[in-house]
């Protein structure tokens, strides 16, 4: 059998592409006070923002258990002799290491080999994707991680926030700490680098905030893959799908809800592009 693709629920993909490319995706936990929800398992995106509008509870997330790691390797060992785990940013979460101090403890014995994806949301995504395309074609491991090095430093994102309130509550601010004394007047424009939260702007209205992400994407000169993803801001989501279509067929664009365990640190009014491709 062709390479093992195993990632987290903070991917982003949709049911579909985790099926056409054979990705095992192991969730995240969402929790509201007593109440614990796999993310995408036991709640969908639509039933978690609603849950979050109206909860008096302000959630929280939990990594995967060791045993969901190693079930999932002894699942996969069955079947192939290379496992890949590919996995949202070691920097804002401690799913890596969990999966990392899991593989010691397998059942079955096979080549497993951990790589931090250095990002999150479809970013994280557009990496795993490119891994399991590689491995579906026959690439060996060793090819897929050459595949995975060489993706990372092509994928970003940019997101425009509402608030940053969820972020600094979470403890996952990063140096976007710096927009809190002025949130009042602006909206702010966050994106990842090196895994860490860093500010990327700010505009003094949403729609500006959305002509932002619109340049960023325009400022690729060669774009493999993109996708527009929210929290609970569909319309928007759609309008910038459209004028994205402009500089990148809108069929191909990857459309979704941000995950749970994203929208728990993020809150509503979270809209983000993401792009695999070229600047120069």
């Amino acid at each position: 059998m062709a390479v093992g693709i195993i990632t987290d629920s903070v991917a982003d993909l949709s049911p579909q592409l985790v099926k056409e490319l054979g990705i095992s995706v192991i969730p995240l936990s969402v929790r509201f006070g007593e109440e614990v929800y796999r993310d995408g398992i036991d709640i969908t995106p639509d039933q978690f923002y609603e849950k979050l509008k109206t909860s008096k509870v302000f959630p929280n997330t939990s990594v995967p258990s060791p045993g969901d790691f190693i079930q999932a390797y002894d699942k996969l060992a069955e079947k192939t002799d290379e496992i890949l785990v590919i996995l949202v940013t070691s920097r804002l979460s401690a799913t890596c290491e969990v999966a990392r101090q899991s593989i010691e403890k397998m059942e079955r014995k096979c080549r497993v080999e951990l790589l931090d994806s250095e990002t999150a949301t479809m970013a994280e995504g557009f990496i795993v994707m490119a891994a399991a395309k590689a491995a579906k074609s026959g690439a060996s491991l060793d090819e897929v991680i050459k595949v995975v090095r060489q993706t990372i430093p092509r994928v970003d994102f940019l997101a425009a926030f509402d608030t940053l309130e969820y972020l600094r509550r979470g403890g996952r601010i990063g140096r976007a700490q710096a927009f809190l004394g002025s949130l009042l007047s602006i909206n702010p424009l966050i994106t990842l680098r090196e895994g860490v939260v860093e500010p990327a702007g700010r505009t003094r209205s949403r729609a500006k905030a959305i002509d932002r992400l619109y340049e960023f994407a325009a400022g690729y000169a060669k774009i493999e893959e993109m996708a527009v993803e929210n929290t609970a801001c569909p319309e928007d989501a759609e309008a910038l799908v459209e004028r994205l279509g402009a500089i990148y067929p809108k069929e191909r664009i990857h459309r979704s809800r941000m995950s749970p365990a994203i929208g728990t640190h993020t809150g509503p009014g979270l809209l983000l592009v993401a792009v695999v491709g070229d600047k120069e």
